[in-house]
């Protein structure tokens, strides 16, 4: 404040009452809006008050004041003189100049040009609009607000809802309210508007001006039903609504199934040995035979390698699975087909047409998306000219690819299949090609002679030559604990010193786990409403461990690594390895690889848990974390989600659990008095089991 000066006892201070209110013909009153008063400035003439740019000097202020409850601040004790009054918040409004006399009370209004109005509609239970009866208990209120220069206003507005009031999603100022009593109701909201800018000589204090409008109607009563004859009575599980995020969820399924081994095998089977008995897809075949002009390798006689490297790349591409809205991954109608048959197998509803996508800058994001792009509005958009077939982005900015058609890929899927000692296996195999004597005695695989008549020989030689150019497991072990904080355990990582872990995401995540199976135990008692909450907030807590895990590597190294790993599966595939590898044949592996793997790790004495327990884990962890990772969780304060998810991936919930058992002997879905879950990492556990087979051995 400046400082006071002396006032002659004659000079009767004076006041200044300021009103703010909207100016259409509800004459609405702004609470909580933010008026500045200022000494008039000798040097500046009134007509410049006219100029919307110009700005009051900071050594001219006096005081800031809120309105109270009836849009209106008096500013009192004034010397006679003239003043200049203020309005700090959006739409931006022209200064006022006031002349207070001697023990004068001077008015100022300030007219908004907003002309907001609360319109009111009435839907059923089918949401259907009511235009031609009163609303009656169990339909619903909808308040949409208008009012003018929206387009203008829309980025500095929000909209306030009155307690039992949800948001229409996608619509900023429209909302819906149950009407659960009969008789007069009312229904209310309100506009707030965000400052100018800062206030003026650091002023602190509440942001935002409301304009709240209300409006009653009458609801009747529901006229009741009468019912005759014999009735029955059945129990059933508790209801659930639509979410659009069920779309994602069937997009994910499909585009993992889509990256099988089986799908992979297929690809290869057609495009390389098929004699023209069918052709392979020709989205693979178009994306392998671009590649093959782009990649090549300085080795000799290395092509077949180089060609089963570039239709593997060709084919994670193709198949990683992009979300573009309804139906799902690639508009195909057998998606949604499948869909609509798991959900009805879930007890789930079909999903709305209500879109799942945002619309950010004329572009269809996935919400958790739209919020990182909105927070950082002042990143451009990169949008490189495309001249070549040899696209780059270089230019500065969000590359729009990765925001608009993220990959679907996780990086838990190649985790898993390392813990069941595949790359392992495959590195015995090729210390052995290159005649490296193993650290067992006798060698187990002193009879793998791949002989050079055998496709097999040409391939490894290629992928012993390459290895300069593959990830290391050093390399992938510091991802791991970035992405999961999940570590291996070995001589190749004895020196591991990471620099940023997910120290708590092992713990969130079991402890998810857990609460989904207390979920479905109270979702199959029909006498019980399953309560989602607890998987709601514990879905929040992991969603915002994997956000932070989600830099440095996060977008390359994934479909690298699984690029990688399936090559690894498919040479293990190869039969020439069933001459080399004594596999049990009446075991029913799923995959064609997996045999080499267990009778691999049957001869070096690694561990003896199949194979197939970790591949279960690898695919039901990519499809949990998936849905856990570009789901909105951050912005859902309703269980419905939470409620769907649960049911939705029940079966991957469960699979997973029971593939942690049996690999690590560690029960995450076990009622005990322990409220913490187990949170040892599970290379520990698996240690721990090997230790305990070879001392019992």
């Amino acid at each position: 404040m400046p400082a006071t000066t002396h006032i002659p006892k004659s000079t009767r201070k004076g006041s200044i009452t300021v009103t703010v209110a909207d100016s259409g013909g509800d004459g609405a009153v702004l609470r909580g809006a933010w008026v500045s008063l200022y000494a008039h400035p000798d040097d500046v003439d009134r007509s410049d008050f006219l100029d919307t740019n110009w700005q009051p000097e900071p050594r001219n202020w006096l005081a800031s004041e809120r309105t109270d409850g009836a849009g209106q601040v008096t500013f009192a004790e004034l010397d006679p003189a003239c003043y200049l009054v203020k309005y700090e918040h959006h739409p931006k409004m022209l200064a006022q100049c006031v002349d207070v006399g001697s023990g004068c009370t001077e008015s100022v209004c300030f007219q908004l040009p907003l002309e907001a109005q609360l319109e009111i509609t009435f839907m059923n239970t089918d949401c259907q609009d009511i235009a031609c009866r009163q609303p009656r208990v169990n339909d619903r209120a909808q308040a949409r607000f208008t009012f003018s220069h929206s387009d203008v206003l829309a980025a500095h507005v929000t909209m306030q809802l009155a307690p039992g009031m949800t948001r229409v999603r996608n619509e900023k100022f429209v909302a819906t309210m149950p009407m659960k009593n009969a008789g007069t109701q009312e229904i209310g909201a309100a506009l707030a508007f965000s400052l100018l800018g800062p206030l003026p000589n650091g002023q602190a204090g509440g942001q935002l001006a409301v304009l709240a409008l209300a409006e009653e109607f009458d609801v009747e009563e529901r006229e009741p039903t009468p019912i005759s004859g014999n009735l029955n009575v059945a129990l059933a599980r508790s209801e659930t609504a639509p979410t659009p995020d069920l779309r994602l969820w069937g997009a994910i399924r499909a585009s993992t199934e889509a990256l099988s081994f089986d799908k992979y095998l297929r690809f290869m089977d057609l495009l390389f040995c098929s004699n023209g008995r069918e052709n392979p897809p020709a989205a693979e075949t178009a994306a392998y035979n671009r590649l093959l002009q782009r990649r090549f390798l300085p080795f000799t006689d290395t092509d077949a390698y180089r060609v089963l490297k570039a239709a593997t790349e060709a084919f994670v591409m193709v198949n990683c699975g992009v979300f573009t809205g309804d139906p799902g991954v690639t508009g195909d109608a057998d998606v949604l087909a499948d869909l609509n048959d798991y959900l009805r197998r879930r007890d789930l509803p079909k999903p709305g047409r209500e879109p799942y996508l945002e619309q950010v800058e004329g572009i269809g994001m996935l919400p958790y998306l739209a919020i990182i792009r909105r927070k950082l509005p002042d990143v451009p958009f990169n949008e490189p000219i495309r001249r070549t077939e040899r696209e780059t982005d270089l230019c500065e900015g969000f590359v729009q690819e990765k925001l608009r058609n993220p990959c679907l890929l996780e990086l838990i899927w190649s985790y898993w299949h390392e813990e069941c000692m595949q790359v392992q296996a495959m590195n015995a195999i090729t210390r052995r090609f290159q005649n490296m004597r193993g650290t067992r005695q006798p060698d187990p695989l002193a009879n793998v002679e791949v002989n050079p008549l055998r496709p097999l020989n040409n391939l490894l030689w290629g992928y012993i030559q390459d290895e300069q150019h593959r990830l290391t497991v050093a390399r992938r072990n510091a991802e791991y604990d970035h992405h999961y904080g999940l570590r291996l355990k070995g001589r190749a990582v004895l020196d591991f010193r990471p620099a940023d872990t997910r120290s708590k995401f092992v713990e969130a995540f079991h402890h998810l786990l857990r609460l989904c199976t207390v979920f479905y135990k109270q979702d199959d008692n029909t006498t019980v409403k399953a309560d989602a909450f607890g998987v709601l907030n514990a879905l929040k807590e992991v969603h915002l461990i994997l956000s932070q895990g989600a830099h440095s590597q996060f977008g390359d190294l994934p479909p690298t690594a699984r690029i990688e790993m399936l090559i690894q599966q498919w040479l293990l595939s190869r039969p020439e390895f069933r001459e080399f590898l004594p596999t049990r044949v009446m075991v029913a592996y799923p995959e064609p690889w997996m045999d080499r793997v267990d009778a691999m790790k049957k001869l070096q004495g690694w561990s003896d848990t199949s194979v197939v327990h970790f591949h279960n884990l690898a695919v039901f962890g990519e499809q949990l974390l998936l849905s856990i990772r570009y789901g909105a969780w951050s912005t859902a304060f309703e269980p419905t989600q939470a409620f769907n998810f649960a049911r939705f991936w029940r079966p991957q919930v469960l699979g997973y659990i029971h593939a942690y058992r049996a690999a690590t002997g560690a029960e995450l879905g076990a009622e005990t008095v322990e409220t913490r879950v187990d949170s040892t990492l599970p290379s520990v556990l698996l240690q721990r089991r090997l230790a305990a087979q070879q001392r019992s051995a």
